[in-house]
């Protein structure tokens, strides 16, 4: 069943936040109490204080790919357990539950469709699947849409919104990596650029591969974006860290990115990227 035939999800953050059966929220950043509509109808973005709030990669489809274009590809790869990993409980018990909670087969969401009338490749992470951690099949999809856009020579524009590799599949998720990253090189043979918009967060071996190597990289204000988070850096150096370190704001003054975009103005930001490069 295509991701367009389901149920669209909502944020866990939304039904967190939703007060009064759902009529009214109030916004963690700023403590304003709105119609929950309006959160909503923002694309949850808070219309007080333009704190970003996380959206899901189905929204994320729709807002960014012209209506009736998306096709999802590779729905039904799903997760083996080649480690017998177990912690607190075996893996395959991990996923299963995540499946069962999210009705997602993994963390990651493949399209291909238009955007602006122009031929794209679309993927995001579904960050409620496991935290959006990267494991084979997240770097397998990764590497096939890479692979789709150098076929079919189109551009790759990749959402990223992960806690990093998903270390129940061990050195395998780490392989991805690499793997991911070889694949964009195909697309890049081909003449094809790679667009690559940084959520928040966007943290451990997925910053650490391809999220930064976008032909333009693009972030959301406030995201976090690292490979270990601050407070990690902070006990292993005994320092305290600059403010706003990692931050969107603080790469984008640091050379790491190239635009911060509003969630609102991401579509037209992509389109006017896309035209610079190809048109």
């Amino acid at each position: 069943m295509s991701w367009f035939d389901k149920t669209k999800a909502t944020t866990d953050a939304s039904e967190k936040r939703t007060l009064g059966e759902g009529v009214f929220r109030r916004c963690d950043n700023c403590a304003e109490t709105l119609l929950a509509e309006e959160f909503t109808n923002n694309h949850e973005v808070c219309p007080a204080c333009g704190f970003h709030y996380r959206l899901s990669g189905e929204a994320w489809v729709e807002l960014l790919v012209d209506p009736g274009s998306a096709e999802e590809h590779d729905p039904a790869l799903v997760a083996a357990d080649p480690l017998g990993f177990v912690d607190s409980r075996p893996y395959p018990e991990r996923v299963r539950s995540s499946r069962k909670k999210t009705g997602l087969d993994d963390a990651m969401l493949c399209v291909s469709g238009t955007l602006a009338g122009r031929p794209v490749h679309v993927g995001t992470f579904l960050f409620r699947f496991m935290g959006g951690s990267m494991g084979s099949v997240v770097g397998e999809k990764i590497t096939r849409m890479f692979e789709r856009g150098a076929d079919t020579k189109s551009p790759v524009i990749l959402l990223s919104s992960s806690g990093g590799a998903r270390m129940q599949e061990g050195v395998l998720s780490l392989m991805q990596m690499a793997k991911t990253v070889a694949a964009l090189g195909r697309l890049r043979d081909a003449g094809q650029p790679f667009v690559s918009v940084l959520l928040n967060p966007t943290t451990g071996g997925v910053a650490a591969s391809f999220a930064l190597l976008g032909d333009v990289n693009i972030a959301e204000p406030k995201a976090l974006i690292g490979f270990a988070g601050p407070r990690v850096i902070e006990n292993t150096i005994r320092q305290k860290l600059p403010e706003g370190f990692q931050r969107s704001e603080f790469l984008l003054e640091h050379g790491m990115l190239d635009i911060i975009a509003e969630r609102r103005e991401l579509r037209a930001t992509i389109a006017r990227v896309l035209s610079h490069l190809l048109d």
